[in-house]
């Protein structure tokens, strides 16, 4: 753990360092501009010669991949997209804001995290756990193409604090490290799992194993070296994230910030009340203990949170605009499996709403890290 906290993305970092000291491309925003445009069918020829060679290397599969690994998380994705996607956008990002290092990252990425509003990271988050699911995602390099995109923007993320000169490496280790790159992916693999247990979602051991084998396969393209891959063994990493997390999730101020600007956003796009539904999921997905630690608020929901008593008339009455009758269902099946299909629809009906509306349409990074506090 101590030695990935010191270790960023040596491949990556050169040549993004190169891109820019050289003039290849001007500045990080045309560095975004030119990730944003690739496609695995990009003419590559178009590029600077060392982004053509880097994306050549980068396209490889992981070492260990095979078709049964591909079927496995094609699987998953089957039986639980919508609802996995939903809660990577909520159980998941705040996860990461328990990080002090990830939401102190976040945060001092100017405009990317700060007050200017967290649209874009947050839909930009969303696109990858959208594509994770779509047909084909990881046979046809869509997927890979997609994740490269974000492993560019962490070696950009690392370059801006280089130069900032206001990184404390004593402290922080190095910005975006392998150790926190590994460790989100562990908050949106097997703490995505941990919450739909919770949430009473089954979920069986071939499709847990499919979930693990998916961010196997994002870690790769996210440039994690062999030793610092997740296993895909869903016990094993679920036995290794549950051994660390106590020791890496701390409540701070920058974390209780980020929370806050996240739950503000998708409050501002749901219907009036609807959102309390998900700040209900969302505690019982992520337990009242972390919960709690993120800043998440309690809402009036929460008084039926354990069990949520089906057809209770405060889940109707609060929840009714998005959720209809859904809830309207007889005590003792699981309250929450319809109540969750209608939930995940509509909350991926937002995520898309945000890729392809104005809230993916922000400067995307400030050229020096002021974050505006």
């Amino acid at each position: 753990m101590e030695a990935a906290s010191k270790v960023g993305d040596p491949p990556a970092d050169a040549l993004v360092s190169d891109l820019l000291k050289n003039g290849e491309v001007d500045g990080v925003n045309a560095l975004f501009r030119t990730i944003g445009t690739l496609k695995p069918d990009t003419d590559l020829s178009r590029l600077p010669d060392r982004l053509a060679q880097f994306l050549r290397e980068a396209a490889a599969p992981p070492p260990d991949w095979s078709e049964a690994d591909v079927k496995a998380a094609e699987g998953f994705f089957g039986h639980h997209h919508g609802t996995a996607s939903m809660l990577q956008g909520t159980v998941g990002l705040i996860g990461t804001y328990l990080s002090p290092t990830g939401a102190f990252t976040l945060r001092s990425t100017g405009r990317l995290g700060g007050v200017e509003g967290p649209g874009r990271r947050l839909s930009q988050s969303s696109r990858l756990f959208l594509d994770m699911g779509d047909k084909n995602a990881m046979r046809d390099g869509t997927l890979a193409a997609a994740v490269t995109k974000v492993r560019l923007v962490h070696a950009s993320v690392r370059q801006l604090h280089k130069q900032s000169g206001q990184w404390d490496y004593d402290k922080w280790g190095e910005p975006v490290s392998q150790k926190y790159t590994t460790g989100a992916a562990c908050i949106f693999s097997t703490q995505i799992l941990q919450g739909m247990r919770n949430l009473g979602i089954d979920v069986s051991a071939d499709d847990a194993r499919g979930f693990m084998c998916a961010w196997h396969y994002v870690n790769h393209y996210l440039g994690t070296p062999e030793k610092w891959q997740l296993p895909k063994d869903a016990d094993e990493t679920e036995r290794l994230w549950n051994q660390e997390r106590d020791k890496e999730w701390q409540k701070t101020d920058d974390g209780v910030f980020m929370t806050a600007q996240a739950i503000k956003f998708y409050r501002d796009l749901l219907k009036p009340g609807a959102s309390d539904a998900y700040i209900a999921l969302t505690r019982v997905a992520l337990t009242d203990k972390y919960a709690d630690m993120a800043g998440v608020p309690k809402s009036p929901l929460d008084l039926v949170g354990k069990p949520l008593a089906a057809g209770h008339g405060l889940v109707s009455g609060t929840a009714g605009g998005l959720f209809g009758g859904a809830t309207q269902r007889t005590v003792g099946v699981n309250p929450y499996k319809d109540l969750l299909g209608v939930a995940s629809k509509a909350f991926n009906d937002i995520e898309r709403y945000a890729l392809t509306h104005d809230q993916d349409d922000q400067p995307q990074m400030h050229q020096e890290l002021d974050d505006n506090r």
